[in-house]
């Protein structure tokens, strides 16, 4: 398949891990942002073929991982109810809250349906007008557009039994959050294509320019990556600073306009708790005025619902870059996919998913 198998190419990614290894001359640590970024570097092995100067920590791109627990929880207590068909995504069906995941509410006869699109939710609302249809609306800028074009067909047509659980999370206010922080070991970003090709590259010039380092927006295949981690290696080995797009064939500096005047339509920027973090100002998403009547928090009165995290979860470090999956005490025994404790082990795109299904130390 075209821009797909030659993104695969074994000897052209070894001939870009030759040249790396010839370009390093001392040590640097890059982060992945986004979680599809982490799956592919340990599936191929990539992260083995890079010289031992070269040190790869993952990062918080993963959007089932950071949706912190109290909107799980949040979310159980909106699908319990008798009158609530509750939709999502599947990854969140499985990720644990403080009591139960939305698979044992639907175990127990809940509503809760898995869906591949919000407008799917938005034609269930019309087919079924005695019942009160959520959707769980998560995800980084990639997803955003198609919840608020959901929204804005649920405007058009006047639903009042449609509504939204919004915990939408943005990538630049996280990597300034990492950055800042005085334990941070982070020099180089992979920045994550898809959410570039919607949002562009703007947000992260002023990054790159304070903090003086490189952003790379990388895409998805081995040689993608590879290719990324050699131009901000590069970079850095030069004592250059600013943006670059490896991803060109999807990337442009603008991003998708339509798509951004969309999201400015239906969102505001909002200070957002993360899940292992904490709150980070202005980087998720809420509803704008115009658009709160579908907010399904405060429709369910579930605002005020809290929860703590288990204290043997170290999620948090792990989606800064401060820890790996082997790292956590409870990685392999007490946390695994059949029975997770955090999100990471839950979500296809998630680090200790990928280092537990492919089996490393």
């Amino acid at each position: 398949m075209r821009f797909v198998d030659e993104y695969r190419n074994e000897a052209d990614v070894r001939k870009v891990a030759d040249s790396i290894r010839a370009l390093v001359t001392r040590p640097w640590t890059l982060m992945e942002i986004c979680g599809g970024q982490t799956h592919t570097l340990i599936k191929y092995g990539l992260d083995r073929m890079l010289p031992e100067l070269v040190t790869l920590v993952h990062g918080p791109g993963c959007p089932v991982c950071v949706t912190p627990l109290e909107l799980i929880d949040r979310a159980v207590a909106i699908a319990e109810r008798p009158d609530v068909t509750f939709c999502s995504f599947g990854d969140m069906l499985r990720v644990p809250g403080s009591r139960v995941d939305l698979l044992s509410v639907k175990a127990r006869g809940g509503d809760v349906r898995m869906l591949y699109s919000p407008l799917d939710a938005v034609r269930l609302a019309q087919k079924l007008p005695e019942r009160q249809v959520v959707f769980f609306a998560v995800g980084f800028e990639t997803t955003a557009p198609a919840i608020a074009g959901a929204l804005l067909e649920a405007e058009r047509l006047s639903l009042p039994n449609f509504s939204v659980l919004v915990s939408h999370v943005l990538v630049p206010p996280a990597m300034e959050a990492i950055l800042s922080s005085p334990s941070s070991r982070v020099q180089g970003f992979l920045a994550a294509g898809h959410v570039c090709t919607v949002m562009g590259t703007h947000e992260y010039e002023p990054i790159a320019a304070r903090y003086r380092i490189p952003v790379v927006v990388t895409g998805f295949e081995p040689l993608d990556l590879m290719l990324g981690i050699r131009r901000t290696l590069a970079a850095l080995e030069e004592g250059r600073h600013g943006v670059e797009i490896q991803y060109a064939r999807c990337v442009t500096p603008q991003g998708n306009l339509p798509a951004q005047r969309l999201l400015s339509e239906v969102f505001s920027p909002c200070d957002r708790p993360w899940r292992g973090i904490g709150v980070i100002p202005r980087s998720g998403y809420a509803l704008t005025p115009r658009f709160e009547r579908f907010d399904a928090a405060k429709r369910f009165a579930v605002e005020t619902v809290t929860a703590e995290e288990p204290a043997v979860c170290i999620a948090g470090k792990i989606l800064q870059g401060l820890a790996k999956p082997r790292d956590c005490a409870a990685f392999g025994t007490e946390c695994t996919p059949a029975k997770p404790l955090g999100a990471p082990m839950v979500s296809s795109e998630g680090a200790c998913a990928a280092y537990y299904s492919y089996g490393r130390e």
